[in-house]
This record gives structure tokens, C-alpha cells and sequence, in this order.
């Protein structure tokens, strides 16, 4: 089961549109279970309807025109059940409703299964048989199997079908995706995919001009590729046996076939451009090796991937000239990187789009940081189909719409101009004092990780560094930083902001940040070696930094230091004592310092529970809301397949923070929260009520956060905390917060718009 499994998977995941994508759906269980009939119906919600989308077996006519409302029939029960209904003579079944189009009143053996993706139905698989009969246990196991994991294929193939009949000018709506509010903001402009280097399953759709331009590239790129095995087999030939030899001839034989050479030639002939091209011809090849029966020949896929992805870096190695950037360009991929958003001019980004990412992971805070709307985590992304589409994307709501329509686009413009007058009316606030109606003052600082992020964070009022991430100039190099390198880079941060505080965060690596010339390989990167793990592990890489940490502090007296993913309080004495020996050290070569203010992040939950005794040993606490919300709720903040349960607004998180700052107030240690809970208007509402000393977030929030805090007193976000400290979930805290601002005439802080 799992080969045919496997290669069906495989098939639908390559389909061009949903109809190629149903077909063989049914096509190839029928011919698997050799029932007479296998059919797929899709769930509309709009119509409130299930279509019959394809078949084998019943009249290929009534595809597309059959329909059965919710609630009728037997595909409706299946629905409805959410499990397999397993019947041996269907038209004796109370729910049976024959639909004279399909001819299917011959058929009485009936399985169907529901087809699921994330919680929603898209529709029924069904099989049906002549003879009266049960479908079998293992039938009914292999169906079910069949429909889950075909589901997101199915979902996926239905978006990027759905896409088509747009761009041929057919649709009326365009479409819509869901998912997840990253930056706040509205977005409107042109998508450009980006995509990593010699990665055929990334590589955009995208049409060319220049035909005869592009077939040479594919040839340059066919003799280098051809060049480069031949170098390989002369380094190789005197230590490999003649049989392994024979591995780099059948190589070459491949980049000599005409069957993948013309088919990629043809397609670029077709109007494609080449690595688009050489994208399909692979995946073609793949798909009839990993077909065959013989295990021998279905390796042989393995090297149609090899080739592909080889022929793929020759393509792109003298082609590194990006395309030109549209002037309104939302950067659209699978996955955005820091260095992606590095590469492309930022003063032509509208917004970012991506299928991976959660509302704290890094593409979201790099936005939050350039001030640009992002929608992240949409998981049915179609991204290499999008480049050069029109796009929509709605930062608040978490929404993407794709080639909009003339109403939807009116809306979002009138949309953009209410925003962009909001912007305006808080860049009013920015000299004036974070401070509620009746006179609780809360410092707004900013989160920082590049000395280019400091003018604008200036810009905007922030009244210092809350938290400095040293590890950017780490990453940045090819080798650890320098004592003196470093110590340059904190003493300019500390000379920008004087006299105000500047928060350096020691060196927090790992997880899902990596350091080229220090890697980690863990199969669990959150839960393994990161932050204060890997530095008390490698202290003379802590001594180094905190040397120049300690210098960057002479003379100025505004540094304070920050100890990241501290998880026990013996790594807060170990880490302690090494501070101070470093101290002791710079004092005994001559040195007049002042000893830094030392604070712990509370991310991890075992500190929540420790925080008496953390607040004795340190001087200030900074919560890290988004590490300590992704550990609470076991959520991994940048799988996208459970983003949606990643919420810092749960019940447990806010008694969680409200714990710390009862704890440490206790000792009169001084409580920050950073993070994209610091930014966010709804939550700062539940911050001001606890008591909470500061606040640190990306400077395109801090006049949204400050604009709520002098619109509120401190004795009604007292109140509110007690209102949401009854409530049981997210939703019903996001709803009454939301509901709370929009009283305020605040609305425009949660959602597009300006009221």
C-alpha cells in the first residue's frame, strides 16, 4: 500500500491544475482496489454544495454538473460523520438519492470517506461496486488512508487550479487565502517570488520574451553541467572501480537525452523560461521512474533529481541579475529569509508573503522592523504561480487576495489611505511621554539587531534599547567576532542612545538560528542546545563578549546585560560568576568601569515558577513573550501547520507574565516584556493592568502602543486583566480587547483602516 500510496501522492503533488489532480486521484485507487466505480466530490461553502468533480465509472458528462445540497444524500452523511460510511446495497439506504445523470443505479456496494484538511471537509472520496457487498476492513483502511494524505495535496491542487481560470480573465471574485496576521498594515502591489538557489521544487512560473535567449542559457548550462561530471570522473577515476565509474556515463548519457533535453526545449519554445522548464521536464522523469515496478528503475529517479538539481545551479550561475523589482513589490515565497529581504531595495516593498512563518518568527519581526504589512503561514501558498500577479495583503486579518476584484481592490485603497492617515497621527506622538490618563508611566523601548536600525527606532520615539540582539553581527561574518570588533559595535549602539538605556542580549544562537561557521545538527533545535546552553558551554566565546560588553561601558554607564534561554537558576549563578570574573579581570588591567545592570529573560516556563528566586540574583527581568508562548503551549512558532495555536493572547500565557510580575515586584525587580506581545495594542491593554515597568518591540509599533496607553488609565486596564482573567480562550480575550478599542475609537490599531 505504501508504494501505490507513495506514487499517487507523488502524481497529484505534480498536477498542473485540480481537474489533472482529481483524475488521477480516481483513476488510480480505481485501478488499485479494481472496484468498478471511484469518484471525488468537492465541498462548496459559498453554494453550500458538493460537486462531482471527477469519476471513473459513472457518466463523464455529469462532472461539473451534478451537485448535491448539504444534507442530501449519501456523500452529505459521509460529511456530516466525518468517518468512513460502509454500505452493501446504497439504494435500500433511507439517505440514498439517485441522480439520474450519473447512471450510477447499477451500483449498490458503497464506501466513502470524508476528505479533511486542517479541521475542514473539501469533500468525499467514494468507491462503489456492482455487487452487493461490505466493503473489507483493509478497503475501507486503505481509502481512508488514501483521502488523509491526499488532503493537503487536494487543498493545495485546488488553489493553484483555481488560479487559472483568473489569470485567463474568467473570474469575476478573484480569490482569497488565509493566514496569519504577521506586521500590520495593507498591502497592494505586484508579488515577486523568491526562491533559494538549486531548488527545482521552488522554481516560479514565469514567461519569457526571448526564446532563442533562453534555449542558449539551457544549452550553456547543459555543456556546464556535462563539464563538471567529466571533471568529477578524472578526479575519481583512479579510486573507483570500473562498475562505480559507470555511474558518471549514465550521467552523461541522461544530459545527452533527447528525451529531457528536447522536452525542455520545448517548453521554453512553449514560453516558459528555462529553469521553469527544466522544472517540469525532472519532475515528468521523476514521476515515470518512481512508476515503474522494478526497484531497480525507481532509483533511477533519485538520479533524475541529481541531474535536475545540478543543471539547475549551472542555469543559475551567470544569472544571478535579478529580475527588475516592481516599484509596489510584495515579496512572495515559501519561505523568506533574512538575507532574501536583505538583497532587495527596501524603499520598493509594499509587504511579504509567506507559506511558512507564525506571527513571532523571523520573516514577521524583520517586518514588523522595516514597518511593512505581512501575511505568513499560508500553508496552500501556490507561490511559484504567483510571480508578477497582483496582490492584496491584509496584515491585520491575516488575508491574501490574488488578482482582486475592481470592489475589493477600491476597498483596500480607500483602506490604505485611512492607514496612511493613521501613521501620520501617530508620528505626532512621538516626543510625547508613554503615559496613561491618570499618570502610570510605562518607558517604550525598541528591539534592535543592526546598527541600521538605530536612527529609525530614534525616529520614532523609542526611549531606548530594550533589547539588542548581539547575535546579527555574529551572523554576519565568517568567523566569531573579535573582542574589539564588538566592543566598537556596543559602544557606538551606546553612544547613539546616551544617556538612555541600551539592553545587549549575550549571544543567542541555535533553534532556528545558526551561525555559518558554527553548526548545529539537532533533530529537536527548540528544545536543544541554544542561547545560555551554548555560551556556558563555550565560555571563553561568553568571556570574549562580555569583555566587550564591559569596555563598550566605559565612560557612558548606560549598558545593561541580558542573559537569554536561562532555564535553571544554577545557569544564572554560573552565568553570573562569569560575569563578574570578567569584571574583576577588566578592573585588575586598569580599567574605571561602572559594573552594568544584569537581567535574565524569562522564556522558558521553568523560570516563571523560580521567579522569587531569580529576582533576588538579578536586576531587572525581560519576558521573552514569543519564546515563552511557543514553550507554554508546546506550539513550534514556525510550522505552519499548527502557527494557528501559537497565540500570546491564551489564558495561560497572560497568567504566566502576570505571575512573573507579582514575583519579582515582590523584590522590587523592575519587569520589561519584549517581543510581539509588547506590540501588540490589544495586549499592551492587559500589560499597563498588571504593572508591567516597560515595554520593548519593533519600532513601527511603538507609536501604535503608545497611542493606547494615553488613551486608557491604568485603573481601566486593571479592570480589563480581571475581565480576561475569567475568560477560558484566546478567542474570547482577542474579541473583548478588540471590542474594547474599537469603544475607544481605536479600531484602526486592529484591523485595516482608520476607525
Amino acid at each position: 500500500m505504501l508504494s501505490v500510496l507513495r506514487r499517487i501522492t507523488q502524481e497529484v503533488s505534480h498536477a498542473r491544475d485540480l481537474a489533472q489532480a482529481l483524475s488521477i486521484i480516481v483513476t488510480r485507487i480505481q485501478e488499485s482496489m479494481g472496484t468498478d466505480v471511484c469518484s471525488v466530490y468537492l465541498a462548496d461553502e459559498k453554494t453550500q454544495q458538493y460537486s462531482l468533480m471527477a469519476t471513473v465509472g459513472l457518466n463523464p458528462e455529469a462532472v461539473g454538473q451534478v451537485v448535491l445540497k448539504y444534507g442530501e444524500g449519501l456523500i452529505s452523511l459521509v460529511a456530516e460523520r466525518g468517518e468512513p460510511v460502509n454500505i452493501d446495497n446504497a439504494p435500500d439506504h433511507p439517505r440514498f438519492h439517485f441522480i439520474q445523470e450519473t447512471n450510477e443505479s447499477p451500483y449498490h456496494a458503497f464506501l466513502g470517506v470524508p476528505i479533511i484538511h486542517h479541521r475542514k471537509a473539501l469533500g468525499v472520496l467514494v468507491v462503489q461496486q456492482k455487487a452487493k457487498r461490505l466493503f473489507e476492513e483493509d478497503e475501507a483502511a486503505f481509502l481512508l488512508t488514501m483521502a488523509a494524505q491526499l488532503s493537503g495535496a487536494i487543498a493545495h491542487a485546488e488553489v493553484s487550479g483555481g488560479i487559472g481560470p483568473m489569470l485567463s480573465g474568467r473570474a469575476d471574485d478573484g480569490m482569497s487565502l488565509t493566514g496569519i496576521a504577521g506586521a500590520p498594515g495593507v498591502a497592494l502591489g505586484q508579488a515577486m517570488v523568491v526562491y533559494p538557489a538549486a531548488d527545482l521544487s521552488a522554481v516560479p512560473d514565469r514567461r519569457i520574451e526571448d526564446v532563442e535567449a533562453e534555449v542558449e542559457a539551457f544549452q550553456e548550462a547543459l555543456s556546464l553541467a556535462k563539464a563538471d561530471i567529466r571533471g568529477m570522473h578524472a578526479r575519481l577515476s583512479s579510486i573507483l572501480s570500473n562498475e562505480d565509474q559507470a555511474l558518471f556515463e549514465a550521467y552523461l548519457q541522461m544530459l545527452g537525452s533527447a528525451s529531457i533535453v528536447d522536452q525542455v526545449i520545448d517548453k521554453i519554445r512553449a514560453g516558459s523560461w528555462a529553469s521553469g522548464a527544466l522544472r517540469d521536464t525532472v519532475n515528468a522523469h521523476v514521476l515515470m521512474f518512481e512508476g515503474m515496478d522494478d526497484p531497480y528503475m525507481q532509483e533511477r529517479a533519485e538520479d533524475i533529481k541529481d541531474l535536475g538539481r545540478r543543471l539547475l545551479k549551472c542555469l543559475q550561475k551567470d544569472r544571478d541579475t535579478p529580475p527588475p523589482y516592481p516599484d509596489q513589490m510584495v515579496l512572495v515565497g515559501e519561505e523568506i529569509t533574512a538575507t532574501m529581504l536583505a538583497e532587495i531595495p527596501v524603499e520598493k516593498l509594499v509587504g511579504v508573503v509567506s507559506a511558512r512563518g507564525s506571527s513571532s518568527s523571523h520573516v514577521a519581526i524583520l517586518a514588523r522592523a522595516l514597518g511593512v504589512p505581512a501575511v505568513v503561514g499560508v500553508t496552500d501558498l501556490p507561490a511559484a504561480r504567483l510571480d508578477g500577479r497582483e496582490l492584496i495583503a491584509d496584515g491585520y486579518s491575516g488575508r491574501i487576495y490574488i488578482e482582486p476584484s475592481a470592489t475589493i481592490r477600491s476597498e483596500y485603497v480607500r483602506l490604505g489611505k485611512e492607514e496612511d492617515e493613521l501613521t501620520a497621527g501617530l508620528a505626532e506622538l512621538r516626543d510625547l511621554p508613554a503615559e496613561t490618563t491618570d499618570g502610570f508611566r510605562i518607558p517604550l523601548y525598541a528591539n534592535s539587531g543592526l546598527l541600521s536600525d538605530i536612527s529609525p527606532s530614534l525616529r520614532c520615539g523609542a526611549e531606548g534599547i530594550g533589547l539588542y540582539r548581539t547575535e546579527f553581527p555574529f551572523m554576519i561574518r565568517d568567523r566569531f567576532p573579535s573582542e574589539d570588533e564588538q566592543c566598537r559595535i556596543y559602544q557606538q549602539i551606546a553612544e547613539t542612545y546616551l544617556p538612555r538605556p541600551v539592553v545587549l542580549r549575550t549571544l543567542d544562537v541555535g533553534g532556528d538560528k545558526s551561525l555559518p561557521y558554527f553548526p548545529i545538527q539537532e533533530d529537536n533545535p527548540f528544545l536543544g542546545w541554544r542561547g545560555i546552553r551554548i555560551t556556558l558551554d563555550h565560555p571563553e566565546l561568553f568571556m570574549v563578549q562580555v569583555r566587550a560588553m564591559l569596555k563598550a561601558q566605559i565612560g557612558l554607564g548606560n549598558i545593561q546585560i541580558l542573559l537569554p534561554m536561562v532555564s535553571s537558576i544554577y545557569e544564572l549563578d554560573e552565568a553570573r560568576g562569569l560575569i563578574d570574573k570578567a569584571y574583576a579581570e577588566i578592573v585588575s588591567d586598569g580599567f574605571v568601569i561602572t559594573k552594568p545592570r544584569i537581567g535574565v529573560m524569562i522564556e522558558v516556563p521553568s523560570l516563571v515558577y523560580q521567579i522569587d528566586a531569580v529576582a533576588k540574583r538579578v536586576d531587572f527581568v525581560s519576558v521573552g513573550s514569543n519564546d515563552l508562548t511557543q514553550y507554554l503551549l508546546a506550539v513550534d512558532r514556525n510550522n505552519a501547520s499548527v502557527a494557528q495555536l501559537y497565540d500570546s493572547l491564551s489564558p495561560a500565557v497572560v497568567m504566566a507574565i502576570k505571575h512573573v510580575v507579582e514575583g519579582a515586584h515582590q523584590y522590587q525587580c523592575p519587569v520589561s516584556v519584549c517581543g510581539e506581545m509588547a506590540g501588540n495594542p490589544a495586549a499592551a491593554i492587559l500589560l499597563v493592568g498588571m504593572g508591567v515597568d516597560s515595554l520593548s518591540m519593533s519600532a513601527s509599533s511603538l507609536g501604535r502602543i503608545k497611542r493606547v496607553i494615553r488613551e486608557i488609565s491604568k485603573a481601566q486596564a486593571e479592570a480589563a486583566l480581571q475581565h480576561v482573567l475569567r475568560l477560558e480562550g484566546s478567542a474570547q480575550i482577542r474579541e473583548y480587547l478588540s471590542a474594547m478599542l474599537i469603544d475607544m475609537d481605536l479600531g484602526g490599531l486592529v484591523r485595516a483602516g482608520s476607525k
